[in-house]
């Protein structure tokens, strides 16, 4: 699972930095400025989460691997937050891109569930580094 965070997190980067020349050079003239910062605002997270998500699964590989440390362990906190952050991305960011692109409007409260799950993600990031600590000490 480590390595397909890390293949899912490259591929969310690399669209991130193409929505991110959309909005600055494709964009403009044909949205209004706030709507161009929505845009961006989406870009933004989404590119933030996918760095983070890159981080878990280069975490995930080195103690999943880790003769020692893959028995000592529990990695559960861990894959929750990567899968909060996918899910942050495809609500949050995805809902932006929407309101952002074709206006839609019902698409309103499901950005706040996104940034929900930013939320949980990074809240059992640091709860898996507070298991990593209690279970394995200051190495």
């Amino acid at each position: 699972m480590a390595f397909i965070f890390i293949s899912i997190a490259a591929m969310i980067a690399a669209l991130s930095v193409a929505l991110g020349a959309f909005a600055a050079h494709g964009l403009q003239g044909r949205l209004s400025d706030a709507s161009i910062e929505v845009f961006k605002t989406a870009v933004h997270y989404q590119f933030m989460h996918a760095i983070a998500l890159f981080g878990v699964g280069i975490l995930l590989f080195a103690l999943s691997t880790h003769a020692v440390l893959s028995n000592q362990v529990n990695l559960t906190a861990l894959y929750v937050a990567g899968f909060a952050w996918l899910l942050g991305i495809l609500l949050f960011s995805g809902s932006l891109y929407g309101l952002s692109l074709a206006q839609w409007r019902w698409l309103g409260p499901v950005t706040p569930l996104g940034g929900l799950c930013f939320i949980i993600g990074w809240v059992s990031l640091a709860l898996a580094g507070w298991q990593l600590y209690r279970q394995l000490g200051a190495l």
